[in-house]
Parts: structure tokens; sequence; C-alpha cells
């Protein structure tokens, strides 16, 4: 089977109707993120690395449980207020908890204890989740991975994987011990360790069918087990009650056409792979008949996709690269990983809202979610949400018109966003997000990220341009936006070029018109990188006619830290570029950053000096620089995130009062005042944690005014791009 561009085609009509839905569409949007490192024991480090991974929720739907591998534990948290979640406490298990599963107001942890990958072990911990107890342990014989309870609550499945050692010949297939099932039963709620049995896995897969890897569990109504054997690339169906395999059949492969397949820093949807294996990893029963996997890969697979099987193999639904492509609309798409897996499909969660079923499809590297509703046939994408990074696992609870992820990566020790649960209610209304996507050109997605700098359409209200930075190395772009639409769609993009190819050696930052049809670009240089610092001159094509380097006197001082914006004020003979240096150089007073200037026509260089306020933690420079008004507008930033970020403001500097002086010679110090907190605005967006980059502001030829961030390309980060008109006193 293969998926092309009808598939690409029918994926921007259904997404497209995501845009604009009915009034009384029901929708999910994120109403709170819950950092897991404020589960934290006190004698920890709190940048100890924590992750929460898989989470469940106890039987009232008012306790969230997740596992914590780094920590060894499993978190509790409080969503008695959803919108208000509250540290429950975490619980150390003596080893690494892999999956937990509520039962009545008990959890199920699966517990890692094994000393090494060739002598594996494992235990089933009974806790209590009131008094946060372990109550009993069964020895499960192996390394645990899923465990699942069944809907009549008379036995549970764990996942027994016994994984390979990936370091050893190379990761190759097979290595002992193999792993199987073990099943347990269940009275009156109540774990029975003594009925424990295993399940042999061995003879059954066409791929090291000797060494089994069972990866993911899901029982339906009538207590059939569905297992992903994930390395194997095999589903097989087993019957809860009596343990007898019923059958099994390989998950298949994959042909995928339209898709990013290098990791070169441009996202360029044209290419194919044949014969992709599945290797499906997370599955959801949808029905008693049917269930849907998340073909992430692991071994050698990985198809980008997910499927719908009933359980006799027959593939009911094949998504190809729709929803990746659906994502790449979004700004997630990851090129570090367009090599290998793309947005890597892993996490799935399957529930009834109401009288609509539903199933959420967790992508890991793009850290959204698509949620689809289940037709009984081709299913229906009908939102993509936000989820922190690198979402692993889901739990909906539909009694309270919730959905939780739980997002593994902690990049807190490199001042990063931390782990953190994230909770969606479902209700009326429209989609919070994404802020702004890109259109379908001939069948594919317009590829965009790290946007760095904004300026608006002199003419055309409600048109503004982007750039991207260096992120995309390979494919430096200007953007054009509809900000009239909601979301607001990049429309095109136009390559910036030399001689025909693509420009290299570019990080662009900034962007202004230059008053004849084309831009003025700023590019932030790295002497590490051989970039470097100047502006450039491009006309209507994209093609770069005049390069200006910086005068020896500035580069004396010169550091990293360069370009972040740049403006235009005045006309013909006294047009004057002025453009914000991030951070201060070694020049500079403490304290302060330079603006520095040029006229065009003169080819004369200045400068004035720029107070930059005081924080309390990592450092602060300015992002953005725009004429308007009279003023110039400077976004100020600090460069952390979450409840650590203390300022992301709007400054105004008059221009009358501008005085650049000469380079080399003292600098004036200018005035600022402040014009706007964007904190406010980062907190409320998308009710996720505050994002590090703001660094695009600009105003419309109607004079309102536009601010974006970067999304760092979807590399250590959430991938959110937020893109938003700013409410400012005195203008429109």
């Amino acid at each position: 089977m293969t998926f092309g561009l009808s598939r690409v085609a029918l994926t921007a009509a259904l997404f497209a109707s995501v845009a604009l839905p009915a009034a009384a569409e029901q929708v999910f949007n994120r109403i709170s993120a819950f950092p897991v490192a404020t589960n934290l024991p006190a004698d920890k480090d709190k940048l100890s690395t924590t992750s929460a991974e898989i989470v469940t929720a106890s039987e009232d739907g008012m306790t969230l449980i997740y596992s914590d591998s780094p920590l060894g534990g499993i978190g509790f948290v409080d969503i008695t207020d959803a919108k208000a979640p509250k540290a429950g406490d975490a619980l150390l298990m003596d080893g690494e908890p892999t999956s937990v599963a509520a039962l009545g107001n008990k959890v199920l942890v699966a517990v890692n204890t094994s000393e090494s990958k060739v002598n594996p072990s494992g235990r089933l911990a009974v806790v209590d989740i009131a008094s946060k107890a372990i109550d009993l342990t069964c020895d499960l014989g192996g390394q645990p991975d899923s465990v699942a309870i069944s809907p009549d609550k008379t036995f549970a499945v764990v996942a027994i994987e016994n994984e390979r050692d990936e370091e050893l010949n190379e990761g190759k297939l097979p290595q002992m011990p193999a792993g199987d099932l073990v099943i347990v039963g269940l009275k009156d709620g109540i774990v029975d360790c003594a009925s424990l049995k295993h399940v042999a896995m061995t003879g059954l897969a066409g791929v090291a069918g000797d060494d089994p890897e069972p990866e993911f569990v899901s029982i339906n109504g009538l207590g059939e087990i569905a297992v992903t054997l994930q390395e194997n690339n095999e589903i097989v169906i087993v019957d809860g009650k009596t343990g007898e395999v019923k059958t099994h059949f390989t998950a298949g492969t994959v042909d995928l056409e339209g898709i990013d397949t290098k990791s070169d820093g441009a996202l360029k949807f044209t290419g194919k792979k044949e014969g992709v294996i599945r290797e499906p990893d997370a599955l959801k029963w949808l029905d008693d008949n049917r269930f849907v996997v998340a073909n992430e890969g692991d071994y050698e697979g990985g198809s980008r996709s997910f499927t719908i099987f009933d359980k006799t193999g027959k593939v009911a639904y094949e998504s190809g690269p729709s929803l990746e492509l659906a994502i790449a609309q979004i700004g997630h798409f990851p090129d570090k990983r367009a090599k290998s897996k793309g947005v890597e499909l892993e996490g799935l969660e399957a529930a009834t809202f109401g009288d609509q079923k539903y199933f959420f499809v967790l992508a890991e590297r793009a850290s959204v979610v698509g949620v689809y509703k289940d037709t009984g046939a081709e299913p229906e994408l009908v939102q993509i949400l936000p989820s922190g990074v690198s979402p692993e696992g889901a739990v909906a609870i539909p009694g309270r018109n919730l959905l939780a992820t739980a997002n593994e990566v902690d990049l807190g020790e490199d001042g990063g966003p931390r782990s953190h649960v994230m909770l969606y209610e479902l209700t009326e209304g429209t989609p919070a997000y994404p802020m702004l996507q890109s259109a379908m050109v001939d069948g594919a997605p317009i590829g965009w990220g790290a946007l760095s700098g904004l300026v608006g359409d002199a003419e055309k209200a409600g048109t503004l341009y982007a750039v991207n930075d260096s992120f995309y190395s390979a494919q430096p772009t200007i953007f054009t936006i509809d900000a009239t639409q909601k979301p607001a769609v990049i429309t095109s993009a136009l390559p910036v070029t030399r001689g025909g190819q693509a420009a290299q050696k570019l990080d662009i930052e900034g962007i202004t018109l230059d008053g004849k049809g084309g831009f003025w670009l700023a590019s932030e240089g790295d002497p590490a990188k051989l970039v470097g610092h100047g502006i450039y001159n491009v006309d209507a094509k994209g093609e770069i006619k005049s390069e200006i380097g910086f005068p020896v006197e500035l580069l004396a001082g010169q550091t990293r830290f360069g370009l972040e914006g740049i403006t235009s004020v005045g006309e013909g003979d006294d047009q004057t570029l002025w453009m914000a240096v991030q951070r201060e150089w070694k020049d500079d007073e403490k304290g302060t950053a330079k603006l520095l200037s040029y006229n065009i026509k003169a080819k004369e260089w200045g400068a004035v000096s720029y107070p930059l306020d005081k924080t309390e933690a990592g450092w602060v420079g300015l992002s953005e620089i725009t004429a308007h008004d009279g003023k110039l507008y400077i976004v100020e930033r600090d460069n952390q995130v979450g409840d650590n970020a203390k300022l992301k403001k709007l400054y105004t500097v008059a221009i009358a009062d501008l005085k650049p002086a000469k380079l080399g010679e003292k600098l004036p110090l200018v005035t600022k005042q402040e014009a706007h907190d964007f904190l406010p605005d980062l907190k409320a967006a998308t009710n996720g944690y505050v994002v590090d980059k703001l660094e695009g502001f600009a105003f419309d030829a109607a004079g309102n005014a536009f601010a974006v961030t970067d999304n760092d390309g979807v590399d250590d980060s959430s991938g959110e791009t937020l893109f938003w008109q700013v409410n400012l006193k005195g203008t429109n």
C-alpha cells in the first residue's frame, strides 16, 4: 500500500476543517501543565532529572499517578481542580517503574529490578493511592514493560520484555532470555500472586521468533489480550482467561511517499521509502474487534504511521505519513529525525466521551498529540495538541471530560523545560492551538520552524513576513504570513539565495522591508562556526544583492551573541537601518548592549548604548527591534523557561532621541520606557509552561502588533510556536 499526494491532500482538507470549527464544536484545549520536579523528595537536588512516562488515573478521576524511571519511583498529582494541579508527593520503589495501571483505590506498578540484560528481573507492586504505601508485591520473573487491567477487573497482564542490549553485537537479535506475558488474577480488586502464570511468546514471530520482546498490552471487553512484539514486528492475541494464544500475525510493512528523509537542515517533503517495517509500540483496542497500533519502530523499522487492525490481522486503516505531514504544517516536524523515524509515533489512548469515540496518537519527537474521531472506518483527524517535550503516555478521564499526557524529557540541567504532566479539557469552543500553520503547496506542506524575526507588509493589513534562523542552515527562508485567518497561515516560502542557490553561512535573526520590494536581513555571527556578523539586502525573488559586514572597529569587541533584529527608519538619503545586538560585547559598559545604526546612502555606522534589565538567573538580552510611530520597539527577555522565566518585555526608545556616536567613541545611553509585559500573554496562550524565545515582534500596515516565538526547530524543546496579536495600549 502506497501513500502519496492523494493522502497528503486529504490530510490538508481534514486539517483545514480544524481551523474553523462550528460554533458549538466540542474541542480539547490544554488547561494546565504540572512540572513533575515539583514532586521531588526534599532530599533530592531540585535539578535532579525527572521523567513522567506512563500515566494512569484513580477510579474517581481526582488523582494522576505516573511512573518516573530516573527517580526510581512513582509520582502523584492531585487534580481535584484540574486547572490547578497540586503536587501529591512521590513514592520510591527500589527499582525502575516502567508502567502503572489504576485498580480501584490501588495502582499496579511494574518495576524493573534487573541487575543486567542477561539476568532480568522484576516485580508487580500494589500501591494504596491514599496512603502511598506498598501493600504487596509479586515476583514477575523478568523485566516488565507494560501493564494493563481487564475491563471486568478479573485479571491483569504484564508484558515481560527482557529487552535486548543495544550495545551488544550492534543490538542484533536474538539475545536471551526471551520475553513472555504474565497474567495474574484479581479477586475483588485484590491481586492474587499465587495465580500468576506465564504465557510463552516464542515460536510465533517471523523475525527472531525465539527471542520475543513483548512491548505493550491492551485488553478488550471479551478479555482478549493484544500484545505487540515490537522488535519482532508481530502482534499476538491471547485469551486472558486461559492464557491460550488465539492468533498472531506480522505487523507488515508500509510504502511511504511525500516524506522528508534527510536530516540536512531543510524541510523537503519529496522523499519516499518502500517496505518500511511497522514495528508497533503502543496498542489500544477500539472495540472488541479492532485495535490501533503506533508504529514507532525500534530495531529495524518504524513507519511514521499508525495502523488499525482487526483481530484477524486485516488492515482496516493505515495512516501512512498523513499525521506526520499535518504535524509538519504546524511547525513540529523534527528535522534531526527525518532520516530515521520522523515524528516517531509511540503512545496511544482510546476512550469514549459522551457519544463520541476518540483515540489519541502521541508523537514523541514532535511533542504533540493527534486527536482522532473513531468513525468505525477511516478515522477523522480533528486536532493536534501541544504536549510538553516528548509525550510518552496518556490517560483519558471521560467522566470529567479530561485527557492527561505524561511527557518524559527533562532538560532542567541545561536550563531547558522540565518533564511535565499536561491536562486538557473537552468543552465547547475553538482550538487554542495551533496559532500558526502552513498551507499545502503542490500536495506538500510548507516546512517551517525556528521563526526568529518578523516585519509587517507596508500596505496590506494582516500580512507579515518572518524568517527562520540557522537551525535550518540549508534552507534560509522568508515566509509570508496571513494573520487575518485563525489560526494564521504561512501562505508562501521564499528561499534566500546567493547565486541562485540556498545561501550558506547565515543565521537570520531579523528582517525589515527595504522599500523597493525586497528586504534587509540581519544575520547573527558566530566566529566559531565561521559565520560572519552582517546585514544582507535581498530582492523580491530572495536573491542576495549586497552583503555588508561589520567594520573592524566593531568586530574588535565581538562575541557570538550578535544581531537579533533589524528595522528601517527614514527615507531616501536619510534611510537608516537600526539593529539590536543581543547581549553585552567586550567593549560595552557592564549591563548594556548596543543598538547599531547604518546609514545606507552614506555607508556610515554608529551606535548607542541600551540599558539591560537585571535578572535572578541566566542572562538578559535583546530579541527584536522594530520602528513604529516615532519609536523603536525592542523586545528584551531572559533565557529562562517555565516558572523560572521572569522577564519577557517590550520597551520603547524615542527615535528623536537617538544620537548615534561613531564606533570607537563613548556611546550615549538611551532612555527606555516599558510598553508591554509579555509574560501574561505567554502564560495564557495555551496554558502550558512559559517558553523561552520570544523573538519576533512587528506592526502590520493597520498598526496592529504581532509577536512570535522561536521553537528551536523542535530540538530540545516542545516545538510550540506562539503567534498572536498583541494588545498594546495606544495602538490599534
